[in-house]
């Protein structure tokens, strides 16, 4: 049993040492816009039987084998996002904006050599870099291009007097007192965004839907034409610091015992081997 015991708390205390650095991430983005908690959900390893349960009142309505089950720990079963609006922080900077909707998402075109990747974000704190020839680009706070309706959003940038995003995406500049549309944001709609990926650097990926079987048309859908963004505003992170450090008294507890467990089943092993 002592050695059972070994394994059991040696599994879970690896699964708790991964739930404490999830919960260390989530404080850590506290301040970042857009940002989606991460909560690690935990599920029990059933995996041992032992076959000597003989008493007829445990025999009864049974439709699995006889004997007991022993468990072997437990193991985080799945890492579950929080798409849940956080706090409104008001900028008054044209080029914050804020998406209305939970479950819809910016388009990112993220460059890596010759391969090109979209991924999604709701951090709408975006900025115009100088690309040459008196062009602008739409870009994030990282210099990755925000991928609108007809692929990146660039313009001249000769005379600009402002710019402004309306509630639709688009990006309309003031010209020697002329407005002109140059762009609109993409915006995605995902149905079911607990099939989201993480992808780094506050971003989400579209995982491939044909390997789990799933038609895109049951899980994406452009946005109609609507109140889709805020602009103005920025989104900010839906971390709730309470949760997270109750969350982390807990996980630190449960790792303290199952670490409590090694060391009695270590003490239970020497006085064993030294009964003569």
């Amino acid at each position: 049993m002592s050695l059972r015991m070994f394994g059991q708390a040696a599994t879970s205390m690896y699964h708790l040492q991964q739930q404490l650095d999830q919960i260390g991430h989530n404080l850590s983005n506290l301040q970042s816009s857009g940002y989606k908690t991460r909560n690690a959900e935990f599920s029990s390893l059933l995996s041992q039987h032992i076959n000597n349960l003989t008493a007829n009142e445990n025999l009864q309505n049974r439709l699995t084998p006889d004997g007991i089950r022993v468990g072997t720990g437990g193991r985080l079963g799945s890492i579950n996002y929080n798409f849940q609006i956080g706090a409104v922080q008001r900028t008054d900077r044209p080029l914050d904006v804020m998406l209305t909707n939970e479950q819809q998402f910016f388009e990112v075109i993220i460059q890596d050599g010759n391969d090109e990747e979209i991924l999604l974000t709701r951090d709408g704190s975006f900025y115009l870099n100088p690309i040459g020839d008196n062009t602008l680009m739409l870009v994030t706070k990282d210099g990755h291009p925000i991928n609108g309706v007809n692929g990146p959003i660039q313009f001249a940038s000769q005379q600009i007097e402002d710019i402004q995003i309306n509630d639709n995406g688009m990006v309309i500049v003031n010209r020697n007192g002329q407005q002109e549309t140059v762009g609109t944001i993409g915006v995605t709609e995902i149905i079911q965004p607990r099939l989201l990926e993480a992808a780094g650097d506050n971003f989400l990926r579209i995982p491939n839907l044909a390997e789990l079987g799933i038609n895109e048309a049951d899980i994406l859908r452009i946005p109609q034409n609507g109140n889709l963004m805020q602009s103005g505003v920025l989104e900010m992170s839906n971390v709730k610091v309470e949760e997270q450090m109750t969350q982390m008294m807990m996980a630190q507890r449960a790792y303290q015992f199952n670490a409590r467990s090694i060391s009695m089943a270590d003490q239970m092993q020497g006085l064993i081997n030294n009964i003569r």
